[in-house]
């Protein structure tokens, strides 16, 4: 493009990064409804400006950012460098081999071990993972979606009480969002029937045994990450909460026990305004469906309360410093919209796991947003925006459209065994990746303005994993096994064996938690529960149980 063209250059495609069709301007016509009943005043029903009548005057989101890499002995020190950086919650992520079910110590695993999170086998890990961390001060967010996020919570349990701390005084959340994570690669570790028993066992348990803590965030991030439209991802990632509300509802729970306790995980994607209108839409969506659907009294349960994470997809190995702006403008939009906790993406992260000064730069990210710009000091500042409320009903009407569909085929459990959902994921995954080589969408450095010379090298330099230490914690669980009482082990799988033929209602997390004291790992925990269930022992069908 020459200069007399980029000068006369105007938008080109006037639709959202959803496909949403704008018009040039929005004004007073587009807002015919009355305001008690679309949106009313934050911290009122039906919360789309916001769950707290003061937001970040009475508290600012909680910034954190995803640890998790090599060891449980390498991420512990970068939870200490995060701490002093200034975070001011902590978020360690697990690795595949153990979203997949399986110990690090197993045959296929140990190129994956540590890559893209950190691996925590037993309670021994855990030990080392949380080492001169107070935990019982600190707000934690353990990332861990498949079958493991019960071993991981229930590792995180047995610490605090080998610390001699009561866990009901444990702050923070687990993801424990199963169901979803067989859209992620993990399908073979996460059998439908058990996904959601699984999770609802970490959400009951929660809710009689950690009061502070929150028992899941259902997450519409990684759905959102596979290309899936705004609208989709508040429907998808409501129809899949919807099953973990039915099954905890046939265990005899009422709405209001567990409801003022679910969290979600959203994406804050490129598209500014979408973005904040998305998140405005799913927190009415959702109290309007608390309180009509399911008859929720308590006014906590028609809060939508959210964590959010920007999105990874947005983000491109192409002239890596140009995620720093994606990443900022991200995050913004999240904070507009009304975020309770909050990761910054580092800006090398389409290349490798974060180097430190680019974790640190997504730290100060967050701290620039909320001690600089000013944006904290009022709730729900785009509110009244006549493009933005009609931004919000319109992703509103879109996403209940998409829940009615997914209702008349019987639920999300049926839209799942049928592939409907299988199939939605992958054509908008092929078609996001169309307009990109087309030139539809521009990406700056990607397929326009691009430069050999901003590509050459990546700013901060690439974080490398040690392989000897890596190789040096697979050896030690191969000891751990050797060492531990044996008997004490046997005892405790023999009794979550028993627990698990118990039926698909009834709690194994005390079960877990026991095994767990006794040093069984979570791949002998997790392979128990599966053979019960009539699944092979091994996710990866290369081993058997030793017990």
């Amino acid at each position: 493009m020459d200069l007399s063209e980029a000068y006369r250059e105007k938008v080109r495609d006037p639709r959202t990064w959803s496909g949403i069709g704008l018009d040039p301007f929005y004004g007073p016509k587009e807002r015919d409804q009355h305001y008690d009943r679309a949106l009313s005043d934050p911290g009122e029903y039906p919360f789309t400006r916001g769950i707290h009548r003061d937001m970040y005057r009475g508290k600012l989101w909680t910034r954190r950012e995803v640890c998790g890499l090599s060891t449980p002995a390498d991420t512990n020190r970068w939870l200490h460098f995060q701490i002093a950086e200034g975070v001011s919650g902590l978020d360690v992520i697990v690795d595949v081999p153990a979203i997949l079910c399986v110990d690090a110590d197993h045959p296929l695993a140990a190129a994956d071990v540590g890559v893209n999170g950190v691996h925590s086998c037993s309670l021994r890990d855990m030990q080392t993972l949380m080492e001169g961390i107070p935990i019982e001060q600190v707000s934690m967010s353990l990332i861990a979606s498949s079958l493991t996020a019960g071993t991981f919570l229930a590792q995180y349990i047995a610490l605090a009480e080998g610390r001699g701390l009561d866990p009901s005084l444990l702050r923070g959340s687990i993801q424990n969002d199963p169901v979803h994570m067989r859209f992620c690669g993990a399908g073979p570790a996460v059998p439908l029937d058990l996904a959601v028993k699984m999770g609802a066992d970490v959400i009951e348990y929660c809710v009689r045994n950690l009061p502070s803590w929150n028992p899941t965030t259902v997450n519409l991030y990684d759905l959102r990450e596979q290309g899936l439209s705004a609208a989709q991802e508040v429907a998808f990632g409501f129809s899949t909460a919807f099953l973990y509300v039915e099954e905890l509802r046939q265990r005899g729970l009422s709405i209001d026990d567990f409801a003022p306790r679910l969290a979600f995980y959203c994406s804050a994607h490129i598209d500014f305004f979408e973005e904040i209108a998305k998140l405005r839409a799913a927190r009415r969506l959702w109290a309007r469906t608390m309180r009509e659907r399911y008859g929720a009294q308590d006014p906590r349960s028609w809060r939508f309360r959210f964590a959010v994470h920007t999105a990874g997809s947005s983000l491109f190995p192409q002239q890596p410093l140009n995620n720093v702006m994606r990443v900022a403008y991200e995050a913004l939009a999240a904070v507009l919209g009304g975020v309770q906790s909050l990761h910054c993406c580092s800006y090398d992260e389409p290349i490798a796991l974060p180097s430190r000064q680019a974790q640190t730069l997504a730290i100060r990210t967050q701290q620039i947003l909320a001690y600089e710009t000013g944006v904290a000091g009022v709730a729900d500042p785009l509110g009244g925006s006549y493009y933005v409320e009609w931004l919000t009903d319109r992703l509103e009407e879109e996403a209940v459209s998409i829940l009615r569909k997914i209702e008349e085929m019987g639920g999300m459990a049926e839209a799942v065994r049928n592939g409907w959902v299988d199939r939605e994921i992958e054509q908008a995954a092929l078609e996001e990746q169309k307009r990109i080589e087309s030139g539809e969408r521009l990406v700056v450095g990607v397929n326009a303005f691009q430069s050999e010379e901003l590509e050459a090298s990546t700013p901060g330099g690439l974080l490398r994993i040690s392989a000897e230490a890596v190789q040096a914690y697979i050896d030690s669980v191969a000891r751990l096994r050797r060492e531990r009482d044996k008997a004490a082990v046997q005892r405790a799988i023999q009794h979550l064996r028993a627990e698990a033929g118990r039926g698909p209602h009834h709690n194994l997390m005390p079960a877990v938690i026991q095994a767990t004291k006794a040093l069984a790992t979570h791949g002998e925990i997790l392979g128990t529960i599966r053979q019960v269930y009539g699944y092979g022992y091994d996710p990866l069908g290369v081993l058997e149980s030793q017990f």
